[in-house]
């Protein structure tokens, strides 16, 4: 019987036919996929032909096709939609992936080719694609160890299969932590909460089999708990049992993973000649340096961290007025802060929930990818591998663009925050490919399904990164959507964002769940003011967490994180009542896999950039302004990672942003 993971996908848009797939299906199919890639690869490294651009390079881009069927499905359902069978494979897949990779990028013959192509480039003609292709290549197996020799190579593979199994590791613990708490409500514990509280408590109760209403670790439900919640007790009882996901103690505590991970990513950054991880790591960032990206983050810090404190006089004064004595505490920050909201702005998170409907914002992110880019959405209904999703055929002037998956609804199966991935990514070569886009986010289930304004800018956030896949125009894979360097990724994500707060956007598609009413006026006017309210705890839980993964990674791994964790805090004066925004037991960015390890900073660095190119739209006095979409499509959207970043965004706006367009945006400017 054919495996259905390795036969032809004869479905529309050959998307993976997941109504065939068993979980049964898939380690044999990853050990066929993986030694017919490896039958690629030694036939590539034993050729007899001398080395040239297609006989090497483009013969490595074509390898490992079905290789990359079986892990682009198997992956988006072991973070979506786990189970425990999915966690077993999980934890078998990850050190002999591991193990395969290494041997690729350790393979003496196939490295000597590709250097061969290299030092021999001058001569070949190549484009300026293919060059970028080849240097990535080149660049790409010097830095994971091929030149490496005897004991280094060998050390250099088993700290890389240890690091791929501690990943693994380290978030299934922190899945088995969120799944597995919850809190229940009695009926006068709901008072004070809002509908849209009360009713996400109650479908929570209902997926965790309990009777009544349940408080669980997923943001969008404890979040609005902390806000809303009167009862102090319990407010302190759910933030204590969030705060300390990962770090419980017994089989799921995350702590040693942490420190073994460090540790092992100084030895791999020694071993390739690096001074520590965040050198070997940032070399081929826009940021270059630990230096620059320390630079960043302070000028950003000290006018937040005064905002705060400022904030949190005001918030424990309303605290006192209600009659608790001592210190702000982080179980009150949003609640106060939430009460400070209604009263200064009159904004009242309940009243304006009714308005962001689900449904309307995943409309209002179509209909702007529409006036700029002519993108038209047709709901399809292919078998996908969860009920709550939903998949969109993508065409421009008729032509298929791409097809885009959408997966909103937390689960307990699912991991916590929010992504975009490629279940295929866009090329022209070997074939021609059309992307297959999927975003994951946790918003709370209802009826109908009611965002906070944090919601709908995730939303807003996660196409943005859809829209970089969805887009590219390049010919190779390898540099395809969002293969760029890692603190320019997040600059179409954030920059999207922006859309959300055009007034006509809003205006249009902020309509009540229950009248259809469009969003009032002054509510709208209110929202668009409130915009940076509370911005000082926002910057202050991010930027905190940013610092900690530099001082991790920038020097000698620390024996102790925790004890690293708060000496940096320490020494920056972290402000009492506010925690990191992900404390390292369940800083999963960092620690379930190399992605943004020295690299959370990356947001606000793309930040710096995304506040300037809006800037470009509201310059042209329009939004929409089709030269300036046209230029972002061409120069950043389109391009993948065929260029430098900082010569992608000098071609789109002519020069590099300063950080004073992110203070300016984030209202921290002097």
């Amino acid at each position: 019987m054919t495996n259905p993971l390795l036969s032809p996908w004869e479905t529309d848009f050959q998307i993976a036919p997941f109504d065939k797939i068993s979980d049964a299906d898939f380690a044999p199919a990853l050990e066929r996929a993986l030694e017919a890639h490896k039958a690629e690869i030694d036939a590539i490294a034993t050729s007899s032909e001398s080395p040239g651009f297609a006989n090497t390079i483009e013969a490595l881009e074509a390898a490992g096709k079905d290789l990359d069927k079986v892990l682009s499905v198997f992956f988006t359902v072991a973070g979506a939609d786990s189970n425990p069978a999915r966690e077993d494979l999980q934890r078998a897949f990850s050190p002999k992936l591991a193990a395969h990779f290494s041997e690729i990028t350790s393979n003496k013959a196939l490295f000597a080719r590709v250097d061969a192509v290299w030092e021999g480039r001058d001569a070949l003609d190549l484009t300026d694609e293919q060059a970028r292709v080849l240097m990535l290549t080149r660049r790409g197996f010097v830095r994971a160890g091929a030149a490496l020799d005897g004991e280094a190579d060998a050390r250099m593979k088993e700290i890389k299969s240890r690091l791929a199994s501690l990943g693994t590791s380290f978030t299934q613990n922190l899945l088995a932590d969120e799944r597995d708490w919850f809190m229940e409500l009695g009926e006068g514990d709901l008072e004070g909460l809002p509908g849209f509280v009360v009713s996400a408590a109650r479908a929570a109760g209902e997926e965790k089999g309990v009777g009544g209403p349940v408080v669980t670790l997923s943001r969008s439900l404890i979040v609005p708990f902390l806000q809303f919640s009167p009862r102090r007790d319990l407010r302190e009882k759910a933030y204590k049992a969030w705060a300390a996901r990962g770090e419980n103690g017994g089989d799921t505590d995350n702590r040693a993973i942490a420190a073994e991970i460090l540790a092992l990513r100084e030895e791999r950054a020694k071993l390739l000649g690096y001074d520590s991880f965040a050198a070997y790591k940032l070399e081929t960032e826009m940021a270059k340096t630990p230096q620059a990206v320390r630079d960043l983050l302070m000028a950003v810090w000290e006018p937040a961290k005064a905002r705060a404190h400022e904030d949190a006089q005001v918030l424990e004064a309303m605290m006192q007025e209600d009659g608790v004595n001592g210190p702000l505490e982080a179980w009150d920050w949003r609640y106060y802060a939430e009460k400070r909201r209604k009263a200064e702005h009159d904004l009242d998170e309940a009243a304006l929930k009714p308005y962001l409907q689900l449904d309307r914002m995943i409309e209002a992110a179509f209909a702007c990818a529409n006036r700029l880019f002519g993108l038209e959405f047709r709901e399809i209904s292919p078998a996908l591998y969860h009920p709550d999703c939903r998949a969109w055929e993508v065409t421009r002037k008729g032509q298929h663009v791409a097809v885009f998956i959408g997966d909103y609804f937390a689960r307990g199966s699912k991991r916590s925050g929010a992504w975009c991935s490629a279940m295929r990514s866009q090329a022209k070569f070997p074939e021609r490919q059309a992307p297959v886009v999927i975003n994951v986010c946790n918003f709370a289930k209802g009826d109908p399904a009611l965002l906070s304004y944090d919601d709908a800018r995730t939303l807003f956030h996660e196409f943005g990164h859809a829209l970089h896949q969805m887009l590219s125009d390049v010919t190779y894979e390898s540099i395809s959507g969002t293969s760029v360097a890692r603190d320019f990724v997040e600059l179409p994500s954030q920059l999207y964002e922006h859309w959300l707060e055009v007034p006509q956007v809003l205006a249009e598609f902020a309509t009540h769940a229950e009248t259809g009413e469009p969003m009032p006026k002054d509510m709208l006017q209110k929202v668009l003011d409130a915009a940076n309210f509370d911005m000082g705890f926002q910057t202050v839980e991010y930027v905190a967490s940013a610092l900690v993964d530099l001082d991790f990674h920038d020097g000698p791994a620390p024996s102790d994180p925790m004890e690293a964790q708060q000496a940096t805090l320490e020494r920056l004066g972290m402000p009492r009542a506010i925690g990191m925004r992900h404390a390292t037991p369940h800083f999963a960015h960092v620690f379930a896999g190399d992605g943004y390890s020295a690299g959370y900073y990356s947001y606000m660095w793309s930040e710096v950039m995304d506040a300037d190119a809006f800037a470009a739209f509201e310059e042209a006095g329009d939004a929409f302004d089709p030269a300036r979409a046209k230029a972002l499509e061409e120069n950043i959207l389109s391009t993948g990672g065929s260029k430098e970043a900082d010569q992608l965004y000098i071609a789109f706006r002519g020069r590099l942003p300063g950080v004073e367009a992110l203070l300016k945006g984030r209202g921290l400017a002097a």
